[in-house]
């Protein structure tokens, strides 16, 4: 490890106006292509089916990350639910320009998003509503939590494995950094853990990103959480312990002024990944850690939806645009993407020293200093 004392960060000072010249106009892959856990390996999985993510491509517009739907950590069991999870063959769509939808799409049943470990994510709901009116929906998380293995996930009839939630053994994360990329929602839009600055800007330290939905005040099911007052034979069922405040999505509310993400549990912000700031979803849990309502992604996309991965064979998309492969590694110190540590890089942070979060916080604490010139010199030269 490099030790940083002051001579040697006036020396890196003095250097900083050379290094501003030779940045490099080389285009920049975006985290899309390089969050994702390749495995370069041959690691295997459940069943001894290959984990992870065993193939990334790119094009001008779009990423391809391939998968068996399993992930390197120990899964299952899965009390109660007599599905086991076989090789799903998927091969994803993700945008490499996400773009705002005019009017936004319901998340649908079944996947709506991958985490970077390729297997795929599902919203709140079960698939199943009251009465089968389609009105009153169950959400997963109540109804079907003693299938859940320890990394909250579940095996679908398919044999697609799959959270509704946050999947806390696909990367760390803590409270005191801010949350690393766990997924892609499709619409392109990634997906965090549960903190990150408390500031959109990147200011004010590392923070719980708080959800702006919280139970509603009803003890009887009457009335949407819009207002819309219902007729009688469309009523749910009274709150009680069979069926209490939770076990419907529809016993939600949105309040924007409680939380800090939107309805679709998403916002713009600078993250240490794009430090001109994302519109991205945030994976959400309450002060006790335990997770929160609508979990991953709301409702509805912030974005435009993505064709190829949802609905009847979605997820197996066959690229027409010449991807290349992508064979290099995460290189969070490569702080302009052109895959190489070097002045330019040093220069950026020198730029931002004592500042806030951002593509210099290299350790995302939420602070630019000699924690991250240490780990941007250890990484000096060409990113793997």
């Amino acid at each position: 490890m490099f030790a940083i004392d002051s001579s040697a960060l006036r020396t890196c000072l003095l250097l900083m106006p050379l290094a501003m010249a030779n940045i490099s106009a080389a285009q920049s892959i975006t985290p899309a292509v390089t969050a994702w856990m390749r495995n370069t390996t041959g690691q295997t999985g459940y069943g001894g089916i290959t984990a992870n993510v065993t193939l990334v491509r790119h094009s001008a517009g779009f990423v391809y990350p391939s998968s068996a739907g399993i992930p390197s950590y120990t899964i299952g069991p899965w009390p109660g639910n007599p599905n086991t999870p076989v090789n799903q063959n998927w091969v994803f769509r993700i945008t490499k320009t996400p773009t705002p939808a005019v009017t936004q799409t319901a998340t649908p049943l079944g996947v709506i998003g991958v985490l970077v470990n390729g297997v795929p994510f599902f919203n709140a709901l079960d698939a199943m509503s009251y009465n089968n009116l389609n009105i009153w929906h169950r959400n997963a998380m109540f109804w079907e939590a003693n299938s859940f293995d320890s990394c909250k996930g579940h095996t679908a009839p398919a044999g697609v494995y799959h959270p509704h939630q946050f999947p806390p053994c696909v990367l760390a994360t803590d409270a005191l950094h801010h949350s690393p990329i766990i997924g892609y929602a499709f619409d392109g839009y990634p997906v965090y853990g549960p903190y990150g600055y408390a500031n959109v800007d990147g200011t004010g330290g590392i923070a719980r990103i708080r959800t702006g939905y919280r139970l509603r005040n009803i003890t009887v099911r009457t009335t949407l959480p819009n207002g819309t007052a219902l007729p009688a034979n469309q009523y749910g069922p009274a709150v009680n312990a069979t069926y209490p405040l939770g076990a419907f999505v529809e016993d939600y509310e949105f309040v924007a002024k409680i939380g800090d993400l939107d309805a679709t549990n998403s916002r713009f912000a600078v993250t240490p990944d794009y430090p001109n700031g994302i519109r991205a979803y945030f994976a959400t849990i309450s002060a006790s850690g335990a997770t929160e309502y609508p979990y991953l992604v709301g409702p509805k996309y912030f974005g435009m939806l993505v064709t190829g991965n949802t609905g009847p064979g979605g997820g197996h998309f066959v690229p027409t645009d010449s991807p290349v492969t992508f064979t290099g590694s995460v290189c969070p110190a490569d702080i302009n993407g052109d895959r190489l540590v070097d002045g330019a890089d040093l220069a950026i942070l020198l730029s931002a020293w004592a500042g806030a979060g951002g593509a210099s916080d290299l350790n995302r604490d939420g602070a630019v200093n000699g924690a991250d010139l240490a780990l941007l010199l250890n990484a000096w030269g060409a990113c793997g």
